[in-house]
């Protein structure tokens, strides 16, 4: 199974109270900070909402 290195690029200020649910339910919350999630459609849907903050890459296990 894929996994996605997300990382976070912008600051979550002036976003929404969702974005920063999402932020934070990814373990982001902090500018360059880096996690590894597995791919599926819940963290797709959770990246989604804070695309424009983020950065997501494809990692092999």
């Amino acid at each position: 199974m894929a996994k996605l290195k997300i990382t976070q690029v912008r600051s979550k200020i002036g976003g929404t109270k969702k974005q920063h649910e999402n932020l934070r339910s990814l373990g982001l919350g902090k500018i360059g900070r880096s996690v590894v999630r597995p791919d599926g459609p819940q963290v797709r849907g959770q990246v989604g909402v804070v695309a424009h903050l983020v950065t997501v890459e494809e990692v092999s296990e």
